[in-house]
């Protein structure tokens, strides 16, 4: 009983956390904005209060509801989407450096983002990019997924390392195009390389919401076939569940949750392999406690490295993978260190 109290008060103050992070961040970036100029603009978009003669500008209350507030939950989308694959996906491969992006699903949509602005064009308009990266990842996931399989049998192992494999293929037809084509135009592919928030739109937020939602639930409903092939694959088998069907499941919840947010916010790395960990140790191994942990862990953590990408380097972006990469290293050069 007292585990589950602790394990309560800490998501209830995860969440506190979150929302804090929320707002507070908003009032950050290249032309500031004061907390309680965020706040009022909120509460009038929200929910209708000081319709009076606002106290702040048209300008402010452009930058904070049609940039920043957008752009906030898409980095806390993308961060709890990245963070909960990570977390399964090193549970079902018994690896700890299991990664989103080790499976392709990355590179296969930085191929279908280069292919679109190198010989394609916007055909659908804004959502062009964002539904060719989709597909590239999708193609990406299948051709691992089929390269994995011998006779009926998926080994996380091979599972890894022909993600790796398909993923050097794709990364290498990627560059391959870029070197020959349109260098003013290879510009614009960089920021699938290298991450980024800056699609966010308001139109933009309901598909990987809707993604995070229902991965979030159908892998909560596995939280005991992840935490038997987290023991082992002889434990798995004792307790009576197919090994294969439930990687298989997982892996395309995961490569499909993953393909949604590279194909808005790019190649963000580290996310889904730090923030685990850290979960981990904070409520333990159980799947059923790990999962809302790493969601909102994630999403605190990508907020607030989004609020450093777009102040460190102001008026200036600096690439959101960029940051994750640099903190995720030190976090784990940190790890080794100590462990």
């Amino acid at each position: 009983m007292t585990g589950q109290r602790t394990y309560g008060l800490l998501m209830v103050g995860l969440g506190l956390l979150l929302l804090a992070s929320c707002v507070l961040s908003l009032g950050f970036g290249a032309a500031p904005v004061p907390a309680h100029i965020v706040w009022q603009i909120l509460l009038h978009k929200l929910f209708a209060l000081g319709a009076g003669v606002p106290s702040w500008s048209a300008g402010q209350e452009h930058i904070v509801w049609l940039i920043r507030v957008p752009r906030m939950l898409l980095g806390a989308l993308v961060g709890a989407g990245l963070a909960l694959t990570g977390a399964v996906l090193q549970a079902v491969t018994r690896n700890p450096l299991a990664d989103p992006h080790l499976l392709g699903v990355t590179s296969g949509a930085t191929l279908g983002a280069v292919i679109v602005v190198l010989h394609v064009g916007e055909v659908v308009g804004l959502l062009t990019l964002p539904l060719a990266a989709f597909t590239g990842a999708l193609c990406s996931m299948l051709m691992v997924l089929a390269i994995a399989n011998r006779q009926g049998r998926l080994d996380s192992d091979r599972l890894l390392l022909c993600g790796i494999a398909v993923s050097f293929v794709m990364m290498a037809l990627a560059n391959l195009l870029l070197f020959m084509g349109d260098h003013r135009a290879s510009s614009a592919v960089m920021f699938w390389m290298l991450g980024g928030l800056g699609l966010a739109r308001w139109e933009l937020l309901g598909i990987p919401a809707f993604s995070v939602l229902i991965g979030l639930l159908l892998l909560l409903a596995m939280a005991r076939a992840l935490n038997a092939l987290m023991a082992g694959e002889q434990t798995a088998v004792t307790l009576g569940l197919n090994a294969r069907n439930v990687r298989i499941k997982v892996f395309l919840i995961a490569s499909l949750m993953t393909g949604v947010m590279v194909s808005i916010s790019g190649s963000i790395g580290f996310v889904g392999l730090m923030v685990p960990h850290v979960a981990r140790r904070i409520v333990g191994a159980e799947h059923r406690r790990l999962l809302p942990a790493c969601v909102l862990m994630g999403s605190i953590f990508l907020v607030w490295v989004d609020v450093a990408a777009r102040t460190l380097i102001a008026p200036e972006d600096l690439p959101i993978g960029v940051a994750t990469a640099a903190i995720g290293g030190l976090f784990f050069i940190g790890l080794m260190r100590k462990r």
